[in-house]
């Protein structure tokens, strides 16, 4: 049966998983060597990314756009993004899928510290799953285009009317049974940190009226972290706690309330101190 977590509820995951999900510490399974070799390895991680993209994306979207069937293009996404990892040599372990209703949508709130964040939270929830990405992903060749097939919608944080349209759609989705995930602190943190989240995805689940489930993604910045130039093997642990109940959010200050709640549960999960000043994230 699914657990909701009401406010004020702790949302750390303690609940025993199986022992098909069990994980121990992804940064014991990183392997690291000279700084060259991260380096080169960062650049193959992406000549993977981007053959995938120029081999498989085109006849894939073509033949989804001339039959009007964009649903097709789903397991083709699915398939690039696991193969990409594969070929990069990184696993995801994924544990508290079990807390979850699989009949229930729900919006997935996430920390942010790597590129390779996107394809758990695509790919290892246990369902199809639409994302929250930044515009700046459209210009992308082929990808920018097929973003539109597989929900994935771009939002325009230096446009306020944009972003609320942005929002607006990926809301209607969500009702009609779609399920969300979403980086809220809007750009990647630094390797070991975390940045404030921003409130569009939470308005997202209130307006919904669909529960959060709080996301750790652990060590994908020991394999591709900001700023390093660098890639390396490894696990990245998805850790998925148990779902949040938004609907007692009425005015602002509960919606205060609700980001500080699956904030602070993540940063628990991840062992996160203390926020990271924003204006301080300046590198790419």
């Amino acid at each position: 049966m699914q657990k909701i977590v009401r406010p004020r509820a702790s949302a750390g995951g303690d609940e025993s998983d199986s022992p098909t999900t069990e994980i121990t510490a992804a940064q014991s399974s990183t392997r690291r060597g000279p700084r060259i070799i991260g380096k080169l390895l960062f650049c193959w991680s992406w000549f993977v990314a981007g053959a995938l993209l120029l081999i498989v994306a085109p006849p894939v979207l073509l033949v989804a756009s001339l039959a009007g069937r964009h649903d097709w293009v789903y397991p083709w996404a699915d398939w690039g993004a696991r193969m990409w990892l594969r070929l990069t040599g990184v696993d995801v372990k994924v544990k508290g899928r079990e807390l979850l209703d699989p009949r229930q949508p729900y919006v997935f709130i996430s920390n942010h510290r790597s590129y390779l964040d996107a394809k758990p939270l695509f790919c290892d929830t246990g369902r199809r799953m639409g994302l929250v990405a930044k515009k700046e992903l459209l210009k992308a060749p082929i990808l920018g285009y097929g973003m539109g097939f597989v929900n994935v919608i771009s939002i325009d944080r230096s446009n306020r009317e944009r972003a609320m349209e942005s929002m607006r759609i990926a809301t209607e989705r969500l009702r009609s049974g779609i399920s969300f995930g979403v980086c809220a602190e809007g750009t990647r943190a630094r390797p070991g940190e975390m940045l404030p989240f921003k409130k569009g995805s939470f308005h997202m689940a209130v307006e919904g009226g669909v529960p959060i489930v709080p996301v750790a993604l652990k060590n994908s910045d020991q394999l591709m972290g900001k700023g390093t130039g660098e890639a390396w093997p490894g696990t990245i642990e998805m850790v998925m706690m148990p779902p949040v109940d938004t609907s007692w959010v009425s005015n602002d200050d509960d919606l205060e309330r609700l980001v500080e709640q699956v904030q602070g549960a993540i940063m628990k999960e991840l062992g996160v101190k203390r926020l990271s000043n924003r204006a301080a994230t300046t590198a790419p």
